[in-house]
């Protein structure tokens, strides 16, 4: 499986200050670089940037990062999903895992999850490849935006189709524990139809079982 990781960059501009993002980065890279100190909401920032540099220097890993000279004040991480979750249980090569998007406090206001997200599918990067996330709404930094579930949801959805991700329907339990949480899918121009068809049996699982 040929996993196209096409290096793109954009400064941005922010009053006298620019920042960058750009990616996929690699591990050497990540690791030579600091995490803003509010980078927290999965785990405690030097640990999640371990986690970067390991994603990174996974075949079908790539991170995008918005920085500030050397400061990571956001990332977007790609990568297989999880061998424990229902998503892994098709064994697919090309299906991956739109995992984590954590942006600053500070730098919420500049876009750069999206920004982040467009330059992960710039130059046809992932036009091989099933792209999934998965939102649940536990997740959510709802007391921090200042959203309730819904709006959450809404600004989730809008976000994600900014690259042709789309709702999916599933069976999977998790998905179904809560209204508001949702699977959100892109399926590349190049993928075939074969693996469209089983990516459609994972996430009816209940549907096959019988």
């Amino acid at each position: 499986m040929e996993h196209i990781k096409r290096y793109v960059r954009h400064p941005i501009e922010r009053g006298d200050r620019t920042l960058v993002v750009e990616g996929p980065v690699p591990p050497e890279t990540i690791a030579g670089w600091r995490m803003h100190p509010d980078l927290d909401a999965f785990r405690r920032p030097q640990e999640q940037q371990e986690a970067l540099v390991e994603i990174a220097g996974l075949p079908e890993g790539r991170i995008i990062v918005a920085r500030e000279d050397d400061l990571i004040v956001g990332y977007v991480t790609f990568h297989y999903p999880d061998e424990m979750e229902l998503w892994s249980q098709g064994g697919m090569e090309d299906l991956v895992e739109l995992g984590a998007i954590e942006v600053a406090d500070e730098y919420r206001d500049l876009g750069l999850g999206k920004k982040m997200i467009i330059a992960a599918f710039e130059h046809g990067q992932l036009d091989n490849m099933i792209v999934f996330t998965t939102e649940y709404y536990w997740h959510w930094d709802l007391e921090g935006s200042g959203l309730n579930v819904w709006q959450y949801r809404e600004m989730m959805e809008n976000l994600m189709k900014c690259v042709g991700m789309v709702w999916f329907a599933t069976d999977d339990p998790e998905i179904c524990a809560h209204p508001a949480n949702c699977l959100m899918v892109r399926i590349g121009k190049d993928v075939p139809l074969s693996s469209a068809e089983k990516f459609d049996r994972v996430r009816f699982r209940q549907r096959f079982m019988y």
